[in-house]
C-alpha cells in the first residue's frame, strides 16, 4: 500500500497520438545552415572592417561597413545591388558578380549539407530530403535577414533579384553536399518519368557526351586563361600604371588587388568568348572581337581592363586565337569515342554531336554568370552575350568533333598487324572465315580451335561447333622398352593425330618425342608376420539381455 499511496517518481506519460516528436538531428541541420550563412557574412564583415579601419579617409562609421559587407554577401550569390550615390544622381545597378566570391557561400553551404548527412553512431540518421530541407531553411532565414539589413546601407540589394538568386545558389550547393555525402549515387530515375526517357538516359552515350562536353569547356576556359595572362604580360606597363593611379594608400591598393583576383574567373570566361568569335561587350556601343575592336567604350580605370586589345581592326595576332576553339573541338571528338569495338560509326557521331551540345550549354551558363551591368547607360551591357557565346561554342565543336570522332573510331578499330594470313584459310576449305577482323565474333573461336587441335586435349573446347580444318599432320611417338630391363614387354602406344594450322605466326613443327623406358616391376615385400597354421576361430556369442 505504501508503494501505491506514497508520492514517488512519476512514470513517463505515454506520447499522444497527434503529437509530433521533435528530431534533434533536424534541428542540428537547421542550425548548420544558419551557421554556414553566418560564417560567410562574418568573413566578409571582418574583411570590410579591416579595410575600413586601415583607410585614412573613412566615409561612414562601422555601421556603414557592416551594411556594405551584407551587400557583398548578397552580391556573392548573384544578387543585383543598386548604387544611389552617383555623379548623375541616377541609381546605377551593379550586377557584375565576381565569380571567385561565389565560391565562399557555395563551399560553406555544401559543407553544412555534408555534415548534416554524415552517419554517426548513436545518432539519428535523417533521409536526404529532410537534410536538404532543414539546411536550406536555416540558410535562407539568415539570407532574408541579411537582405533586410543591407537595405539601410549605401548599396542595398534589389529584393526581386535577391528573392531568386540566393535560393538558387543555396539549393545547388545543398544538393551537391547531400549527393556527395551519400556517395554520389547514380540510381534510377524517378518512376513518374516515361519509360522511354528512363531507358534512353541510362545509355552510355550520355555519360560520354557529358565527359566530352566538359572536356571541351575546360579546354576553352584554359585557352581563355592563357589569353588573359598573355595580354596582361603584353600590356604590363599599362596595367601597372592603372593599378598605381587608382589610390595611393596600401589599404586601397590591397582592396583593388582583392577585387582583381575575384574577377579573374570572369576574365577567363571573357577570354574564351573572345576566342570563340562573339567577343564581349564593353558598354552599349563597344564590342571586342578577334576581327576588331569597334565603338567607343566608356571604361573605368581598372588593371584588368587595361589589358584589352587596341581599338581598330583585327590583326593576324588576334586572328590566331581561333586555335583555341579548334583544340576544343578536337578534345570533344577524342573523348566521345568509346573503347568498345562493337559501337557503330553512327553511334560515335551522335555521341560527339551531343558532346558539342553539352559544351555549348556549359559555355552559355558561364557567359551568363560572368556578365552583368555596371551602370544604367553606357555600362548597362558589360560582358559576353550568353546566347551568342553558347551558339559559337556549339558550332565550333560540332563542326570539328564529329569528323574527329569518326576518324578516331576508325583508327582504334583498324585490323591488327599480321592477320593477313586469315584470308588464306578460305583456300583450305574452311566453312566460315571472317575478313581481317581480329576481335570480331567467330575469329576468336577459329583461333582457339586451331590452338586446341595443335595442343591436343590440353586446351578445352569453348565452342559448341568446332571449326573443321583439313591439313592434318600425324605425329608418331615411338615407345622403346628393353626386354632385359622389363620382365614383360609392353605394346607401343597408338599414334595420336595433331592438327597444325599454318599462317598463325606459331612454330608448330612436329617433333618426335621418345617415351621414357618403363622401370621393371619390383618384387613384393615379405609379409610382416608368418602365417599361423592350425588356429581355431571361435564364434562370438551375443551376450544375454
Amino acid at each position: 500500500m505504501t508503494q501505491v499511496t506514497e508520492r514517488g517518481t512519476s512514470l513517463p506519460a505515454a506520447p499522444r497520438a497527434g503529437a509530433r516528436r521533435r528530431s534533434p538531428a533536424a534541428a542540428a541541420c537547421v542550425a548548420g545552415g544558419a551557421v554556414a550563412a553566418g560564417l560567410g557574412l562574418g568573413f566578409l564583415a571582418v574583411l570590410v572592417i579591416v579595410l575600413w579601419i586601415s583607410s585614412p579617409y573613412p566615409d561612414s562609421g562601422p555601421g556603414g561597413a557592416l551594411h556594405l559587407a551584407a551587400g557583398l554577401w548578397l552580391l556573392a550569390h548573384g544578387t543585383e545591388l543598386v548604387r544611389y550615390e552617383t555623379l548623375s544622381g541616377v541609381p546605377a545597378p551593379v550586377g557584375l558578380t565576381p565569380l571567385l566570391l561565389v565560391a565562399l557561400p557555395v563551399l560553406l553551404m555544401r559543407r553544412a549539407a555534408r555534415l548534416g548527412s554524415a552517419e554517426e553512431e548513436d545518432e539519428e540518421v535523417l533521409p536526404a530530403g529532410a537534410v536538404f530541407s532543414a539546411v536550406l531553411c536555416g540558410y535562407l532565414a539568415v539570407g532574408a535577414l541579411a537582405t533586410v539589413y543591407a537595405a539601410g546601407g549605401p548599396m542595398p540589394a534589389d529584393p526581386i533579384s535577391a528573392a531568386w538568386h540566393v535560393p538558387m545558389v543555396a539549393v545547388l550547393a545543398a544538393l551537391g553536399g547531400v549527393w556527395g555525402a551519400r556517395g554520389r549515387p547514380l540510381g534510377p530515375l524517378p518512376p513518374w518519368l516515361p519509360g522511354g526517357v528512363r531507358r534512353a538516359v541510362v545509355r552510355p552515350r550520355y555519360a560520354l557526351a557529358l565527359r566530352a562536353g566538359a572536356g571541351g569547356a575546360l579546354v576553352l576556359l584554359g585557352g581563355g586563361a592563357l589569353l588573359v595572362g598573355a595580354s596582361l604580360a603584353w600590356h604590363g606597363a599599362e596595367v601597372q600604371t592603372s593599378f598605381l593611379s587608382l589610390t595611393g594608400v596600401w589599404s586601397g591598393r590591397f582592396a583593388v588587388l582583392l577585387l582583381a583576383l575575384a574577377l579573374v574567373p570572369n576574365a577567363t570566361i571573357w577570354g574564351a568568348a573572345y576566342a570563340l568569335g562573339p567577343g564581349f561587350a564593353l558598354g552599349a556601343d563597344a564590342t571586342a572581337t578577334p576581327l576588331g575592336f569597334a565603338g567607343q567604350p566608356g571604361l573605368p580605370r581598372f588593371p584588368l581592363l587595361a589589358a584589352l586589345p587596341p581599338e581598330g581592326p583585327g590583326t593576324p595576332l588576334t586572328w590566331a586565337v581561333a586555335g583555341v576553339p579548334v583544340i576544343a573541338g578536337l578534345a570533344v571528338g577524342w573523348f566521345a569515342v568509346r573503347r568498345a569495338r562493337e559501337v557503330s560509326y553512327g553511334e560515335t557521331a551522335l555521341t560527339a554531336a551531343l558532346g558539342a551540345v553539352v559544351c555549348g550549354l556549359i559555355m552559355t551558363g558561364l557567359a551568363a554568370a560572368s556578365a552583368g551591368p555596371l551602370g544604367s547607360r553606357r555600362l548597362s551591357d558589360f560582358g559576353p552575350v550568353w546566347w551568342a557565346t553558347g551558339a559559337a561554342a556549339c558550332a565550333w565543336t560540332l563542326l570539328l568533333a564529329v569528323p574527329v570522332a569518326v576518324a578516331v573510331h576508325a583508327w582504334r578499330n583498324r585490323p591488327a598487324r599480321g592477320l593477313a594470313a586469315l584470308d588464306a584459310l578460305s583456300a583450305l576449305d574452311v566453312d566460315e572465315v571472317v575478313d581481317d577482323r581480329w576481335h570480331d565474333s567467330g575469329v576468336r573461336e577459329l583461333r582457339w580451335a586451331a590452338m586446341r587441335r595443335a595442343a591436343g586435349t590440353l586446351i578445352p573446347e569453348i565452342g559448341a561447333e568446332p571449326v573443321r580444318v583439313v591439313p592434318v599432320v600425324p605425329v608418331v611417338a615411338a615407345v622403346a622398352a628393353s626386354a632385359s630391363e622389363a620382365p614383360v614387354a609392353r605394346a607401343p602406344r597408338a599414334p595420336r593425330a595433331v592438327t597444325v594450322v599454318s599462317g598463325r605466326g606459331l612454330d608448330l613443327t612436329p617433333i618426335l618425342i621418345a617415351a621414357k623406358p618403363v622401370p621393371p616391376a619390383e618384387p613384393l615385400a615379405p609379409p610382416l608376420a608368418p602365417p599361423v597354421v592350425g588356429a581355431r576361430v571361435l564364434a562370438r556369442r551375443k551376450p544375454p539381455v
